[in-house]
């Protein structure tokens, strides 16, 4: 669900830039409170976890679809939603400016999308709701299935909203929004499947984490090696192998897109757009995932085009380098805001 600049207008992206901004600022002021120095290589680790699976998109049956993990409710039940959004806007960031997965003008929409729903509405009103009564591996099976369907339908919503107020004439809103939705419900459920899986493998091993990233706590002393290690085992081997059997279907919004207008992409227009088209051009060192002008010194292009899974050194290389440094800005993201707290409190005295 990662939109191109083509999608939107000036206007529209700069709100959303504004408006992610503001999110953000909230989000950094209000996470002092529970961030503490276990919590920052957390931060990381599951920056670089979500990254890596947000590579692998799933066929949906029967459609040609497919989708992939948004995560924003995974990082809001491990680290909150504050730290969790500001976690998420560190990947969508990465994935923007380095890998060309999504547009510059509409980086604050995607954040917007993926990140302020399932972190600030699915989690608190739906999944907290549900788990309430305490936890248990049904509970959080429940929970995390609504609450990952409901915050990506609205998502979803968000981005047909913005292609209206956009004026994009080429996206009817009655149309758009009966292929969006019930694509991405079903791609909601999967995502819920994985999320349960997740945080029922972290409440096993270190409840704690959980627990205490709903009471808005510090980590405080519980050891997190095991969860730490685990998940970065598994980013990356994810990013680096598991990659490689990503679908090459169209993705929900692709796929609504192309069945709404005939057109996966939409032309962009000159101006803003081809300014920042071209700035993400000169940065992104491995767009699309892959080396650059890698088809066309690939002699065989076409003979391996339909091949899967998909063995690619420049996927691999992407999940594991994409990894790397979506950990280095969402640790230093939470470094930086903990330096911070410390004056503030050195401050005081």
């Amino acid at each position: 669900m990662h939109m191109a600049d083509a999608l939107i207008s000036p206007v529209v992206g700069g709100a959303m830039w504004a408006v992610t901004a503001g999110v953000a600022a909230y989000s950094v002021k209000k996470v002092q409170n529970d961030l503490d120095e276990q919590k920052i290589p957390l931060m990381g680790v599951m920056g670089a976890f979500v990254f890596a699976a947000q590579m692998i998109n799933f066929s949906i049956p029967a459609t040609g679809s497919s989708g992939h993990l948004g995560g924003g409710l995974i990082l809001a039940i491990l680290l909150g939603p504050y730290a969790g959004f500001l976690t998420m806007a560190s990947i969508l960031t990465i994935q923007a400016l380095f890998f060309a997965d999504g547009g510059l003008l509409a980086l604050g929409c995607n954040i917007f999308n993926l990140g302020f729903y399932s972190c600030f509405i699915a989690y608190p009103l739906i999944y907290k709701l549900i788990m309430r009564k305490g936890y248990s591996m049904g509970r959080i099976f429940t929970g995390a299935m609504l609450a990952a369907i409901i915050g990506l339908q609205l998502g979803a919503f968000s981005v047909v909203l913005e292609t209206l107020f956009s004026g994009k004439t080429e996206l009817p809103f009655s149309t758009f929004i009966l292929l969006m939705q019930p694509i991405h419900l079903a791609i909601g459920v999967v995502e819920g499947l994985v999320t349960a899986a997740v945080i029922g493998f972290v409440w096993q091993a270190r409840p704690e984490i959980i627990e205490k990233a709903a009471l808005g706590e510090v980590l405080g002393r519980i050891s997190i090696k095991k969860v730490l290690a685990g998940l970065a085992i598994v980013a990356m081997i994810t990013g680096g192998i598991f990659s490689w059997f990503a679908s090459a279907n169209p993705d929900g919004l692709e796929w609504s897109m192309f069945n709404t207008s005939g057109k996966e992409e939409l032309e962009a227009p000159g101006g803003i757009h081809q300014t920042l088209t071209a700035i993400q051009e000169k940065m992104a060192f491995l767009p699309d995932y892959s080396f650059k002008n890698q088809q066309e010194t690939n002699t065989n292009a076409v003979e391996t085009k339909g091949t899967w899974p998909a063995v690619d050194a420049g996927t691999s290389v992407s999940g594991l380098v994409g990894g790397v440094m979506t950990l280095m800005l969402a640790g230093m993201t939470g470094f930086c805001i903990y330096m911070i707290k410390r004056r503030h409190k050195i401050s005081d005295v």
